[in-house]
């Protein structure tokens, strides 16, 4: 990444974090999860904290409407891509979705530059963020471009991720992106100030993941594409496991995956 890093025009060249990321994040698996899975500990059911009896109810509610709209998207990203409507939707039964409701506290952490997340893709579906209080994402368009997101109040901003990435054979890349405070970040801050509103930069993002043990691969037209090659089919468990590997997030797996031979059966709804 770092050497990507290097590579991008210095007028668009991303922050390069020092140190852990100063953010707090709660991961909460959303939906139902398959009742047969090779990938368990993926699709796992969620940790409730002590304390707060309305826990699971809130985080099911909003996490439900999320993926509801993520489905919304991914049927019309379907039609848009000249595939049967379901292509995507019918991928994600069952996936392990995550609501992960994001704080980072300004009054702390509240200094240009300071990164939140660093120049990165996610490694899921599609992420859908509602608007937060406090900017601070920019993006990189295909052309290399390194945009500001201004989310319009009442909206929602969706991602594309690599699982997307790898069932369109490369047509539509995973974005990437990161989150730094800027000079409208620090301008919001001090409006919140004056208010006495909270500086707590909040975001509510939900990860829309495909199903485990469904295979990544091209779809329809997109498996003639002269890219196709690069996308060979792959359990979504073991991508997902792999690229968590790849940022230290799980310990690496003995032996290595055959990209060319992927041993995952076809998905079954449990």
């Amino acid at each position: 990444m770092r050497m990507k890093i290097q590579e991008v025009p210095e007028e668009y060249r991303p922050h390069i974090p020092v140190g852990a990321d100063p953010k707090w994040r709660y991961m909460w698996r959303v939906g139902p999860r398959p009742l047969k899975t090779r990938f368990r500990e993926l699709n796992s059911d969620p940790v409730v904290p002590e304390g707060f009896p309305e826990w699971a109810d809130t985080m099911d509610g909003w996490g439900s409407t999320m993926i509801s709209t993520v489905e919304v998207v991914a049927e019309m990203a379907g039609i848009g891509f000249g595939l049967p409507k379901d292509s995507f939707t019918s991928l994600m039964l069952q996936g392990p979705h995550l609501l992960a409701p994001t704080g980072s506290d300004l009054s702390r952490h509240g200094k240009e530059g300071i990164v939140f997340a660093g120049y990165h893709y996610d490694l899921n579906f599609l992420t859908i963020h509602g608007r937060s209080r406090f900017p601070g994402p920019y993006i990189w368009l295909r052309n290399g471009q390194k945009v500001e997101v201004r989310v319009p109040v009442g909206c929602l901003l969706i991602q594309a991720g690599k699982q997307l990435e790898w069932l369109t054979g490369g047509d539509c890349l995973a974005g990437m992106h990161e989150v730094v405070v800027s000079k409208r970040t620090l301008a919001a801050i001090e409006a919140a100030r004056q208010g006495g509103k909270s500086l707590w930069r909040v975001s509510s993002t939900v990860f829309g993941h495909i199903a485990s043990d469904a295979i990544l691969q091209p779809l329809g037209h997109f498996a003639n594409s002269p890219l196709a090659q690069n996308y060979p089919p792959i359990c979504a468990g073991d991508f997902v496991e792999l690229e968590l590997a790849a940022i230290n997030l799980k310990g690496k797996q003995d032996g290595v995956l055959d990209l060319e031979n992927g041993n995952c059966e076809q998905q079954t709804v449990g």
